[in-house]
């Protein structure tokens, strides 16, 4: 059976070119390494990474806070392209988030906000192998201090600010 691996990280904000390469080279390496990528089936970060996987051949799973495709667009504006499959959780995004994490392997954070601070702890609760791509800004620079402050339960915690070793670190970790 293969890897999933998630893909947590800012839907907005805080996004610029050099986050967006390096989140494609994750959704690339996932792929090379032969693991479905998953995602909250959203924006930003972590569907730059999908597009990655898909330019690699990848397969993509995206997780949706939605009931249906239709809501999925028209009240989440949220994308379909480059899904080889999305499964509509209809439980918002806080609901999402424990359903994709919990399906998810390991996951790996880009950045991110407060969406993506809940989907960091819902995997440090979950004892997940944790990857976090370093230098991006935003709660991934922070997740250090949090596991300071609040320990951690089991799971691995990976920092590295190159996302090619990142992920073969998170694979091997697996």
């Amino acid at each position: 059976m293969k890897y999933k691996i998630g893909v947590i990280g800012s839907a907005a904000g805080n996004i610029n070119e050099e986050l967006i390469s390096k989140a494609r080279d994750i959704g690339r390496e996932i792929a090379k390494y032969n693991c479905l990528l998953l995602s909250g089936a959203t924006t930003g970060l972590p569907y730059e990474a999908t597009k990655g996987a898909k330019e690699m051949g990848g397969f993509t799973v995206g997780f949706s806070p939605a009931s249906n495709e239709i809501e999925h667009v028209e009240k989440y504006n949220l994308p379909v392209e480059n899904f080889d499959l999305i499964v509509f959780t209809g439980f918002g995004f806080k609901g999402r988030n424990v359903i994709f994490v919990r399906s998810s392997d390991a996951v790996i954070g880009i950045s991110g906000r407060r969406g993506t601070l809940n989907e960091y702890t819902t995997a440090l609760d979950e004892s997940k192998v944790t990857g976090v791509l370093t230098g991006t800004e935003g709660v991934s620079d922070m997740i250090k201090e949090i596991e300071e402050v609040c320990g951690k339960k089991g799971g691995k915690i990976i920092y590295n600010n190159k996302p090619q070793d990142l992920v073969k670190e998170v694979v091997e970790s697996l």
